[in-house]
């Protein structure tokens, strides 16, 4: 029953006041869980990160010891207290090297060449910059992708690679750097034979000729020069230039006679039957030592029917025929 003297307007009243306090409180709630979360969040962070001064050279075995166990963050954690601790020491220099490496290890290649970058620039003539130049050109040798992508990385690591060796030439470094040069330049003419052979499969021949070409005078002593000048040939017969294609066929029988680049070579001209019928083999020897190939604007077109590269049959002729002269590599193997 209502209560005397109380109207229904005011009755209303009250319990819209009620309501806004419920809600304020269940406000200042959330607002209260809210604070004392984040004060838990913030003063376990300044517990992970509190400063506690330690020794250099515990620092710095906790961060070798987190290193060996492939434990990267913690070992890279380490590297850097040591750093903040003891700027002006030599673990501190050192620690910034082997913080590139735990990044280099961890697959954190963008972060070890900002460590790198910082490390060189600040210790240029360190005893140790010939491996931090090192390790900058296998962050980018380690990137190298398939010849069917971009080589961005592959240009960068021939950079970085060059960089080593002229900067160390006498170094382990310099010749490790040397190898890794002669795959990566292998890499660089791969991808433009990839490009050559799909110009030449779009019938784009003066295209795919150029790429051919680019291998055989900037990449001479790769593994791909053999299929390069083959394929100089193939593209030269499509069009019916049969002299250029004589003088592709002669530099390749010259320099790789028993490749298997050659035999498909000569098949073309068997097949189109425009193989010379007086043409000669020319006299090799049968192991013939590693050399450039020869530069096809070298030779006579006049004189292209009178070298006029031997069949596979008749290589094989020469190569029973020849004397038995040891190679000269395996001699001085053996004198070794």
């Amino acid at each position: 029953m209502p209560v005397v003297g109380m109207s229904p307007r005011w009755r209303k009243g009250s319990s819209l006041v009620k309501m806004r306090f419920a809600f304020l409180g269940k406000a200042v709630c959330v607002l209260v869980a809210i604070a004392a979360i984040s004060a838990c969040s913030s003063s376990s962070k300044k517990a992970k990160f509190a400063y506690v001064e330690r020794p250099v050279e515990s620092l710095y075995s906790a961060a070798t010891y987190e290193l060996e166990r492939r434990r990267f963050d913690r070992a890279i954690a380490f590297f850097e207290e040591v750093e903040r601790q003891h700027p002006y020491s030599a673990w501190a220099r050192r620690s910034m090297l082997m913080k590139a490496f735990a990044y280099y290890q961890g697959n954190d290649y963008d972060e070890s060449l900002q460590a790198i970058e910082q490390f060189t620039t600040l210790h240029p003539g360190n005893k140790d910059a010939s491996y931090a130049y090192y390790l900058k050109a296998m962050c980018f040798y380690e990137r190298i992708r398939d010849v069917g992508r971009d080589q961005d990385f592959t240009n960068n690591a021939v950079e970085a690679l060059n960089d080593v060796i002229r900067r160390y030439p006498n170094t382990e470094y310099a010749r490790d750097a040397r190898l890794k040069l002669d795959l990566t330049y292998d890499h660089l003419a791969g991808k433009e034979m990839y490009v050559g052979r799909f110009y030449l499969k779009q019938n784009k021949h003066i295209s795919a000729i150029n790429r051919f070409k680019f291998v055989i005078e900037n990449y001479q002593t790769t593994s791909h020069v053999p299929e390069a000048l083959h394929r100089l040939v193939e593209a030269y017969l499509e069009l019916g230039i049969v002299d250029e294609a004589r003088a592709a066929a002669a530099v390749l029988g010259y320099n790789y006679p028993g490749s298997r680049w050659y035999q498909d070579s000569y098949r073309l001209f068997q097949s189109r039957n425009i193989v010379a019928e007086n043409s000669s083999p020319a006299r090799k020897n049968s192991n013939p030592l590693p050399q450039q190939a020869r530069d096809i604007s070298d030779i006579d077109p006049k004189e292209l029917r009178a070298i006029e590269p031997p069949s596979p049959s008749e290589l094989e002729d020469l190569a029973a025929g020849a004397d038995n002269t040891p190679d000269p590599i395996e001699r001085a193997r053996d004198e070794l």
